[in-house]
């Protein structure tokens, strides 16, 4: 059987489900998309809230130092980002703790990236800062832990199925040598038992399941289980139950097709909608608390975003003012980030008043 290119590893007319194929095209060690390109920002192909504005970052950081004073301002405080992208937040974060002494000197901050090639950038905008890299967080042992994650969970693949009464089929990409045709398969027994288990997903006749997603944050709640702590993750999705296939192929800011990946393979995001209902099911499953989710607007707005930035303003030229304002609207105004993306809170601890939610 013919292999369409030595790199890319994938052979003409031979099925492979949608998360093995999303996986390849993200993450294969010679031409995956977050393994050899730069993809923040204008000259990138998509822009993430810590790119537009430091005051998002800002924002998060001082989210995080009040979950600490929630946590009873444990000696020892343990903070993760969940794919930090190319540093950008965790820059703002470190710069920010820094001026709150007690704070600093209790949190141990760690990343934890899939990419070799994103390490790099982020170890160079973090030279010589109090951070550490790691793949498993094996070394987290002792004190509180919270994980964030922005843009992180949209980004892991997901699987696709079809259900007609109680028969599941997967959704497998067959690739010609020009184009992705799409095909169907019976799902696994493993994983139609797994989906049945979600009152989220019942009665829907299109699933998007995100099992390498639960995969990683089955080590995320373990480790929060045992420690106490929590887990906040901002993305864009939704929360009622949605029959339709939300995978998106990325470019330059501008969405491609799908089926014309093929010889842009390697050089596009692939994304999906999260579905947050799910999340917080499963959040419940591993038996955490989780906070009501909300929007990215109402989160940034209860956590004092224009507030803050009427104190940044009072200092700023006329340019520098209308930079603050276009970002904000950018974050806040519902027709672009504001009410697509949600924030969403899973954690273990006996109080339930952490800030920024209803």
């Amino acid at each position: 059987m013919k292999t369409l290119d030595k790199k890319i590893d994938l052979k003409i007319n031979k099925a492979i489900p949608v998360d093995k194929f999303v996986e390849k095209a993200l993450y294969n060690h010679k031409v995956g998309y977050y393994t050899n390109r730069f993809p923040f920002g204008n000259k990138g192909d998509f822009i993430t809230a810590p790119t537009i504005s430091n005051l998002f970052s800002e924002i998060i950081a001082i989210w995080i130092i009040s979950s600490w004073e929630k946590f009873d301002k444990p000696k020892t405080f343990n903070f993760v980002e969940l794919g930090p992208g190319d540093g950008s937040l965790s820059k703002v974060l470190v710069n920010t703790f820094k001026k709150f002494p007690k704070f600093n000197k209790a949190v141990k901050i760690y990343l934890y990236e899939k990419s070799n090639f994103l390490i790099k950038i982020q170890k160079e905008k973090l030279k010589n800062e109090k951070v550490k890299w790691v793949k498993h967080f094996n070394m987290i042992k002792d004190g509180p832990v919270i994980f964030f994650g922005n843009e992180f969970f949209d980004a892991i693949p997901i699987k696709q199925f079809r259900k007609s009464g109680k028969i599941f089929k997967e959704k497998y990409f067959k690739l010609d040598g020009k184009y992705i045709n799409e095909i169907y398969k019976k799902a696994s027994e493993k994983d139609t038992y797994k989906i049945n288990t979600f009152k989220t997903l019942n009665k829907l006749k299109f699933i998007e399941y995100p099992k390498l997603g639960f995969l990683e944050l089955d080590k995320v709640t373990k480790k929060i289980f045992n420690l106490n702590g929590g887990i906040l993750l901002i993305d864009y999705g939704y929360l009622n139950k949605l029959e339709k296939n939300t995978l998106q192929v990325i470019m330059k800011n501008r969405k491609i097709k799908i089926k014309s990946l093929i010889k842009n393979f390697g050089k596009a995001d692939i994304t999906s909608l999260v579905n947050f209902g799910l999340l917080k099911e499963y959040f419940n499953k591993c038996n955490l608390k989780v906070m009501e989710v909300v929007t990215q607007k109402y989160f940034l707005e209860r956590m004092g975003i224009i507030k803050r930035a009427e104190i940044l303003e009072k200092n700023m030229t006329s340019s520098q003012k209308n930079y603050i304002s276009s970002t904000l609207n950018r974050l806040l105004n519902k027709q672009l980030m504001g009410e697509l993306f949600k924030v969403i809170f899973a954690f273990k601890h006996y109080k339930n008043n952490f800030f920024g939610f209803k």
